[in-house]
């Protein structure tokens, strides 16, 4: 897996506070984002979509603001979050900047996640800016998340943004090279496991408890973040950030710990639509749609005879071919309400029967699972 990166299409690097932020100031690292920023832009010119999962705001602003670490009230933390993630945005945009790479800030709470339609929002959002060229700098939204809706650590939001973007790589940049079989910072006799097919009850074993300092996570979280993103089809890696250039001493062989996922993202996807969700409605299409259908193409409007049940945006529905019968399932990017009013019309008379733009696709073949 040395040249896990190179066969990525999508991929997510996810950035610690213990490496953005350096000294008792709350200074950030220039010096070590300018070479990641380097790298980044060295992926994009390999035809790459990057996005960043980003820590940091809380360790920049708590020292901007003189309050100490381990005795903030949430209201503090989230003052600081609301202080260091201005200077840390702008940080990116500086260091990404100088390759002429656009950056865009999103903040995001478990909820945001969790809830069917802020996720579809948030997920257009991504793919709207990687499809215009910018890198989304992921973050936890601290100032508005409480205890109970927190991520807790930003390993997890990686790994959830993984699987929300179908990445193909999501890459933990921390202060070790990769999973040992014992802590290597209390031992001495240790081996670096290079390589992990399946998240174990022994694999587990191997993570251990968060260290004090800015940083919230540890490698249990991290292990936890390789099951979700494996189980979604995205390979992940921890890899060691504390060097300059850490995406390409990665590329170039640098040692590290890949956690192979089983599908591909697309695959895995389906997998879930085909068999995790309760559909909510279905629709029904007409012969030379189902022939569009069964050679990979997306339901537009022009091919729906008509729609039953009662569903939102994002939705589960059964599609059935002309003589009822289930052929398929999907996520409909319509209401029952405006996909029962295009149904039978073509595309691009969409906006003028809604009102506004939508997609021209009433379901995407991304989102799309044939019988």
């Amino acid at each position: 897996m040395t040249s896990g990166l190179d066969h990525a299409r999508r991929i997510v690097v996810k950035i610690g506070s213990a490496l953005l932020v350096e000294g008792q100031d709350g200074r950030i690292h220039r010096s070590w984002l300018n070479a990641l920023a380097d790298d980044i832009a060295d992926l994009r010119r390999d035809g790459r979509e990057v996005l960043i999962v980003t820590s940091g705001a809380i360790a920049i602003g708590r020292r901007l603001l003189g309050l100490t670490a381990g005795t903030m009230r949430l209201e503090e933390s989230q003052a600081a979050a609301a202080s260091g993630q201005i200077r840390l945005a702008h940080a990116y945009q500086e260091a990404l900047g100088r390759h002429e790479i656009g950056v865009a800030q999103l903040l995001l709470t478990l909820d945001d996640t969790e809830d069917r339609r802020r996720y579809l929002n948030a997920l257009n959002t991504l793919n709207t800016l990687l499809r215009m060229g910018a890198v989304p700098i992921v973050n936890e939204n601290d100032t508005v998340a409480t205890g109970e809706i927190r991520f807790g650590d930003n390993d997890r939001l990686a790994a959830r943004v993984s699987m929300m973007a179908s990445a193909d790589a999501l890459v933990l940049l921390s202060d070790i090279d990769g999973l040992y079989d014992r802590d290597p910072k209390t031992n001495n006799d240790v081996t670096m496991i290079h390589e992990v097919e399946a998240i174990t009850p022994e694999i587990m074993a191997m993570g251990g408890k968060a260290r004090a300092g800015d940083s919230s996570g540890g490698m249990e979280t991290k292990l936890i973040a390789a099951r979700i993103a494996t189980q979604a089809g995205c390979n992940m890696a921890i890899a060691d950030g504390r060097i300059d250039h850490p995406l390409r001493a990665m590329r170039e062989g640098k040692p590290c710990t890949w956690f192979l996922a089983r599908d591909n993202p697309t695959t895995a996807r389906k997998r879930w639509i085909a068999g995790a969700l309760k559909p909510s409605g279905s629709v029904t299409v007409d012969a030379g749609a189902l022939t569009a259908l069964g050679s990979g193409r997306s339901l537009l409007p022009a091919g729906v005879t008509s729609v039953e049940g009662s569903f939102d945006r994002g939705d589960a529905v059964v599609l059935n071919g002309p003589d009822g019968l289930e052929v398929g399932r999907g996520l409909v990017a319509y209401s029952c309400a405006d996909a029962r009013t295009i149904a039978g019309h073509k595309s691009g008379e969409i906006e003028l029967l809604l009102g506004y733009r939508g997609r021209e696709e009433l379901i995407h073949r991304d989102d799309l699972v044939m019988a």
